[in-house]
This record gives C-alpha cells, structure tokens and sequence, in this order.
C-alpha cells in the first residue's frame, strides 16, 4: 500500500482546490450542533472537529430528494428527459463506519437491478475517509471487523496526527488522484505516521465501551421469525422512524410524480422509512406489515438478516446513530444481546 503525507497548513488550499475542480461534500455544522455533509464552495465551511456527524454522507450518492426525470406527452408521442447531471464529486472527511456504509449500499443499487443513478454517481466520486479521533459510548463499529482507523472503502484515509495527516492510498482511484494534485503530498515521512497510526488505533480501540458480539444472532433470527420478544420492544418504538433516516445504510424511498395538467409532470425519489404504516400499503388495501410489531421486526431483521442474507454484507456498521438519536432509548445492542439470550433458552 501507498502512503503519503499531507501537512495540516496545506489542507485549506487543497479543499479551496477541489471545490473548484469537484462537487466537494464535507462535513458542515449548522446551528451550532448539528453536523451534516453538504456541498461546500471552500474550506471555510468544511468543520473537521467532529466525532460522527449527525447525518451520515449517504445522502451524497442518494440523495433525500432527487427528480430522477420529466415528461411531456404531445398526444402522439411520449418525450422522457432523463436526470443526468452527475458531477465529478469528491466526499471528503467521511468516518470509517460511512465508509463502511457505502459498501453495504453498493449492492442494493449496483446488484442484480442497477440504478442509474446512484451508479453514475458511485462511478465518477471519490472518498476521501477520515480516522476517529475519539471513540464515542454509542460506537460499536469494531463488532462488524472494523475500527476508527479502517480504511476499507475509503480510495484515500487521511487520519490526523499533530500537524500532519497520514494518507493511506487504497485504491487506483486514490492513487490518480494524488497523482493530480501531486504537489500537497509527500512521501518522506510516511514511514514515521504509520507506526504513530497503529499506536493511535489501538488506544481507540481501548475506548470501546460496548462490547457486542454478534456471534449467533443471525441463526436466532433465520430459525424464529415468531418471536415473542419483538411484542416487548414494539410497545415501546413510537413510529417516528428518526432511526432509518439517520442509519447510513437504510435505503427504503419512495415516488412521487407531479403533472402540471397540460401533459407535462416530473418523477422524483425521496428517502422513505419502512417504520411508516404506509410504506407497504398496496393499492389494494392491504398491508404485510399492519401494524408497529411488524415493522420493528422488520428493521432489525433487516440489519441483522436480511442484508447479509441478500449481499453477503452487514446492513448495520455500527455507527451509533440510532442509539443516540432514538427518543425512547431503543439501542440495537441491547436487542442484539437479547437475541442470543433469546437464541440460549430457545
């Protein structure tokens, strides 16, 4: 593997840079709290100092509202203009656990069924991935073989040491593109940052507080789909679906067409939730998940089953987000324990 290092002062001038030659998305902190990527004009807007963002960098190849094409019917023939303004685009900035994240998408929208759109952008974007600095009380990432400083996905990790970012270069995509901007990375000194990189890695890895072993949960859930412990945390989700909007490898969406009324309209996607009565309604009235019970299940077999089941990847990455942003305390690892209490006693 390629290394490289990239000293701190150089970073703004580098990002000023790529906003100009890409569509750069990067962390981004709005009221003071909240932490969320967006595409930025500059490195001024970019905040670096955060631990996980509030909302994950999903949002760059999939965006939460997006018109996938416009029609005009003339009466005798049917035009279609498809969306097809992909840009070269770089996220930068984007936590291993993201990283991660992104590849259990790959899957969904680049497997047997392609999507145009979300493979346009995959194709023409570059990752640049950030290592942790601190590992927070709701991070289980190392459950799932990873850790704050993988850089599995990522075409380049950059991970913060002093005045300098050490830059592990993974991928042909990664190594072009240091090639381009050639004159902000060096190789003397790389050797040095690697050995400080291990050492940072294993102290993160001693800040894990949740210890999750997954070992034998997905054989409790592919032998009980009727299991009288979903009835216990059911009762307790309220439907607001926070969970899936800001898991980073939920995907659910749904369509909306709108017309003008003179043969004219437009179809666009936007982000859905499987916890939403609705989101399996059919036109016919009948539901396969009617009430809460269903759904719930339905999420967590979702990230514990039914991802791996059809990818042969995790559809969870460990990020936290839902443990910490669920109203009622609802927290993926004690359900995970559960279940191989649940699996022990079956």
């Amino acid at each position: 593997m390629d290394a490289r290092v990239i000293n701190k002062g150089q970073l703004p001038e580098l990002l000023d840079r790529l906003a100009k030659d890409y569509a750069l998305f990067a962390p981004v902190r709005e009221e003071e709290t909240v932490t969320l990527f967006k595409k930025v004009a500059g490195a001024k807007e970019v905040a670096l100092d955060y631990t996980n963002s509030d909302v994950s960098p999903k949002g760059c190849l999939f965006p939460q509202t997006e018109k996938t094409f416009s029609y005009i019917y003339t009466g005798d023939s049917l035009q279609i203009n498809k969306n097809e303004d992909v840009q070269n685009t770089v996220i930068f900035g984007a936590r291993p656990c993201d990283v991660r994240s992104i590849l259990s998408l790959d899957p969904v929208f680049e497997g047997k069924f392609v999507d145009d759109y979300y493979a346009a952008r995959r194709q023409n974007t570059v990752i640049i991935g950030l290592s942790c600095n601190k590992v927070l009380s709701t991070c289980f990432c190392n459950a799932f073989n990873s850790g704050p400083c993988d850089g599995t996905g990522s075409d380049l990790l950059l991970t913060d040491l002093g005045d300098k970012y050490y830059v592990e270069v993974n991928t042909d995509k990664g190594k072009s593109f240091v090639e381009a901007y050639g004159q902000y990375f060096a190789s003397q000194g790389a050797e040095q940052l690697a050995k400080a990189k291990e050492e940072l890695a294993k102290t993160l890895e001693g800040q894990f507080i949740r210890q999750v072993d997954l070992g034998g949960v997905k054989e409790v859930l592919d032998e009980n789909f009727e299991l009288p412990y979903w009835d216990k945390v059911f009762k307790k989700c309220l439907g607001c679906g926070i969970c899936t909007y800001v898991c980073p490898t939920c995907h659910c969406f749904d369509i909306f067409d709108f017309t003008t009324g003179d043969f004219t309209g437009e179809r666009f996607r936007c982000w859905d939730s499987c916890m939403f009565p609705d989101f399996t309604l059919m036109a016919g009235g009948h539901n396969p998940r009617p009430t809460k019970k269903e759904r719930v299940r339905n999420r967590f077999m979702h990230k514990l089953k039914y991802h791996l089941d059809r990818y042969n990847i995790a559809g969870c990455v460990g990020c936290g987000r839902c443990i910490a942003k669920c109203p009622v305390n609802i927290d993926i690892t004690a359900i995970i324990k559960d279940l191989k209490e649940v699996g022990q006693n079956a």
